[in-house]
């Protein structure tokens, strides 16, 4: 049963996930861009046209960003589609002419066939979710055998994060509240429940049967311009990088689902 209180304090919350920002290109053009071109990477190797979903679109920047890159390199039989909870956040992305659909909070997740998808995007996604698993359960359910995962995530260890933290300073990218930022640098709250070192991500998506796992580092758009060649050079080692992004596979013999 909810009480009162509970009932009260889930308007403030559902407002905020049904209102995201800031969109995911914003977020990190570098970072997308270099997303993008592991997903080119994977259609280009293929002999046939993919399916490819990204899972927590936004307002559908990033999935029109893939959509028109396969098509300018010469792949315009790729099928790319975004989900997302947010209704307000789907109603932007038709407005870009993508095909969309509504992923629940609630298992299943996503409204797709098991074996559906040859590519699962997750980009800056899994760290607002309050039950990731659930969420690379579904990726795992509706990726065929040998299906591409690509994830992106702000990295804990970061390397400013660790000069912040010798510093008693709460790093980037974590939060203490909804409401404001309190005691880390930034000027905006993006909702992130959960973050991730590299040995971390890699961890959690081998508990889940990925196989072939690599991350490569990503710059962060809000680094300070004099700090920006330092942040380049970073990333350079994933564990030390702004951003952390992944690709992984599923395994391509057939596999049991948890």
């Amino acid at each position: 049963m909810v009480n009162e209180t509970t009932r009260t304090r889930q308007g403030p919350l559902r407002s905020f996930y049904e209102n995201p920002t800031p969109d995911k290109a914003h977020s990190g053009a570098e970072r997308a861009q270099r997303q993008l071109t592991m997903l080119l990477d994977i259609v280009r190797s293929s002999p046939s046209p993919l399916r490819v979903v990204d899972v927590g679109c936004g307002d559908g920047i990033y999935t029109a960003m893939a959509r028109d890159s396969c098509r300018q390199h010469g792949h315009p039989d790729t099928r790319v589609v975004g989900l997302d909870w947010s209704l307000a956040a789907l109603g932007r992305a038709r407005q870009l002419a993508l095909p969309v659909g509504r992923a629940s909070v609630e298992p299943p997740g996503l409204p797709l066939a098991d074996d559906s998808q040859d590519v699962v995007v997750m980009s800056e996604f899994l760290e607002h979710l309050v039950d990731p698993d659930a969420a690379l359960d579904e990726a795992r359910r509706v990726l065929g055998p040998g299906g591409h995962l690509l994830v992106s995530t702000p990295n804990l260890a970061a390397w400013f994060n660790r000069a912040l933290l010798v510093l008693g300073i709460q790093p980037v990218f974590s939060e203490v509240s909804l409401r404001g930022i309190y005691g880390r640098p930034g000027r905006e709250v993006v909702g992130h429940l959960r973050l991730y070192t590299r040995r971390a991500l890699v961890a959690v998506l081998e508990a889940h049967g990925f196989v072939d796992i690599s991350v490569v580092g990503g710059r962060y758009h809000d680094v300070p311009r004099p700090l920006r060649p330092v942040d380049r050079i970073m990333c350079r080692a994933p564990a030390w990088a702004s951003i952390l992004i992944a690709s992984a596979r599923s395994p391509s013999s057939a596999r049991s689902r948890a």
